[in-house]
């Protein structure tokens, strides 16, 4: 980590991580990568499933989550865990650099979303930052399509019949999102979110979720 000493690096209590990933080889290269630093690797787990398992019985600080793995996925184990156990903290770790991913891992309370490609300190710094409860260190993907999300149109364009609300659903739709998703992303009932989809079509004249996303892509809403 730059501008962090090994002593103090020695000083502070370690995190306890849980290593989620359906490949032997990537959570042998993280045990590995991620040694002789703060982070303590307390279980790893090759499924979904497990690492829900896992993460009851040891009680990590933050779980380390690949996306696709064999039974439950990443984003459906970190929907479980945050769920179950909203102190922990989630930190996506996946191949895919996604935006409908990464929309879907922030409805669903991940604390950030980093890439196999990432660097040792990156990836350290993301996993302290979660452990500490900051805000993602990084200007990435997460904080990006974040922002897409939350942002809220300050001047009504008449070219687009939408309310603000209506506008941040359909941004929400248009990355792929479900109506649950979304609903846990803007803190409202899903049957809200109901009513709101069937607004959107109706005011664009539109007859599926499909035709209001590329909608909203041509209108550079998303």
């Amino acid at each position: 980590m730059s501008g962090v000493s090994t002593t103090e690096l020695k000083g502070r209590m370690s995190i306890k991580v849980v290593i989620a990933d359906d490949h032997e080889v990537v959570r042998r290269g993280l045990v590995s990568l991620l040694a002789n630093s703060e982070v303590k690797i307390v279980g790893e787990a090759a499924s979904g499933d497990e690492a829900v398992k896992l993460t009851k019985k040891l009680k990590p600080d933050v779980v380390l989550l690949d996306i696709r793995m064999a039974g439950k996925d990443g984003l459906a184990a970190l929907e479980k865990i945050r769920h179950d156990m909203p102190g922990v903290r989630c930190v996506m770790l996946s191949t895919f650099d996604n935006p409908t991913y990464v929309a879907r891992a922030v409805a669903a309370g991940a604390h950030d979303y980093m890439l196999k490609g990432c660097t040792r300190s990156e990836l350290i710094n993301s996993i302290s930052g979660a452990a500490a409860g900051q805000l993602p260190m990084r200007a990435g993907e997460l904080r990006r399509v974040a922002t897409t999300m939350a942002n809220r149109v300050a001047t009504p364009d008449p070219d687009i019949p939408l309310t603000q609300r209506e506008t941040q659903v359909l941004r929400h739709m248009a990355l792929g999102l479900s109506n649950k998703e979304i609903a846990q992303s803007l803190t409202i009932s899903v049957e809200t979110v109901k009513e709101h989809v069937q607004n959107i079509l109706r005011k664009i004249a539109v007859s599926d979720r499909t035709q209001a996303a590329v909608w909203a892509v041509r209108r550079g809403l998303v």
